[in-house]
Parts: C-alpha cells; structure tokens; sequence
C-alpha cells in the first residue's frame, strides 16, 4: 500500500485551517500563525491543538487515533479513593491559573528535555482565561499548591492541556474530580490529545480521529 503524501500547510493572517485529514502520519497538519484567542478557539473547535518548541514556529496537530476519556469512564482506584476520603487534599478551581501553568512548564518530566509550555503559550491561554475560555483546578495539602491541571472549555468538551504534581497522587485527585464534575455537567468527554500510560490507567482511551470528530462536533452543537 502507498504511503499517503501529504503537503503540511503554512498559515497566514486568517484563522481557517486545512481539513485535519490532511494531516501527516504524525498528526501534525500546518505550520505558523500566531496564538490569538480567535485562531486558538477556531482550532479547538475544529480538533486541531499547538504542540511546539521555544525556538520553533507554531506546529499545529490533530493526530490520530486520538486519547479522550468519557467521564464516566474514569477509573478511581481503591487507594485513590482513600486519599479522596482522607481529606488529605483540598480542591479550588480557577483560583491560581497562572501558578498551575507555571508548574506544568517547570515540572520535570521522564523522557522530556525542557518544556513545550513556552512564554508565548502562557500568555496565550492566560488570555483565553481572562475571556473565560479556559480552567485550571487546583490541589491544595493546606496551603501549600500540590498539584492541578488546566484546559480549555468548549461548553461540552473540556480539552485537557496539562497537568502536575508536586506529591504523589495530585494531579490524578484534579484529574478525577474533573471528570467526576464533567458528569455533573454533562461534559460529552475530556480531550487528553495523545496516548499517555498514565491516562490510559485513569480510563482514557483511544478513539480514531474520525470518531473524535464526530463526537466534538454533536458536543460543540449541542
């Protein structure tokens, strides 16, 4: 079978990209643009996230199969349900955006030399915050941050960027309260982009970009 060639797109001043099927093997699909709220909304909403370097232009990916967890799906373990019972770790949302984006860039991390949560992204989704288009929750063990996560709300699908721990099990306990909220909600399901160990041993899953597809779209219509 022939490989299917693909052209990566560069984009320009507008904020329409190309049709995620046209993406390479790796998932990645253009290249450049810049990391306004409208163009990053505009990819959100169409399957499509940034993934790059300090010293690269915007790389730009939808790759498939994708990892999404259903939140009702979301696999809580027996320790975890202890450490959740214990009260050991409180939760906050919203309250230290910045804090926990911050964290997320600095953690070290197995396998991963620096870090893709570059200047220019913080203050991206620091702005898309400020619009009210992103969320982060936050552990705390007393008054000390322990752990989170933040991502960006589509209304019906919440689209996971990262999270951290500073002690063991913070950022499974945001991770599970987030899912555990998403039902509440009604979220459709929670984005988590690629294949982790990690997640899949939380209950994600991978779906393939087709599926992924047709799932945001019913989420973001409905």
């Amino acid at each position: 079978m022939k490989k299917k060639h693909t052209t990566i797109c560069f984009l320009g001043e507008t904020t329409e990209f190309p049709p995620v099927e046209t993406a390479n093997g790796d998932g990645l699909l253009a290249i450049g643009g810049d990391l306004s709220p409208d163009r990053l909304l505009a990819a959100y909403t169409q399957g499509i996230f940034p993934w790059f370097n300090e010293d690269s232009l915007v790389l730009w990916w939808s790759p498939d199969p994708r990892m999404i967890l259903f939140p009702e799906k979301v696999r809580i373990t027996r320790s975890m349900l202890k450490v959740m019972e214990s009260g050991r770790f409180t939760l906050t949302k919203n309250r230290r955006f910045e804090s926990v984006m911050d964290h997320c860039a600095s953690i070290a991390r197995k396998g991963q030399e620096g870090t893709w949560i570059t200047d220019s992204m913080k203050a991206a989704y620091l702005h898309l915050f400020r619009k009210g288009y992103a969320r982060s929750f936050e552990v705390w063990d007393g008054t000390t941050l322990a752990g989170g996560l933040y991502g960006v709300d589509l209304g019906r699908v919440f689209c996971g960027e990262s999270m951290f721990s500073l002690q063991k099990d913070a950022s499974k306990f945001a991770f599970i309260h987030l899912a555990l909220e998403a039902q509440i909600i009604g979220y459709r399901f929670i984005d988590c982009q690629v294949y982790t160990r990690h997640l899949e041993s939380m209950g994600a899953e991978r779906v393939s970009r087709a599926v992924y597809m047709r799932m945001l779209r019913e989420g973001i219509l409905q």
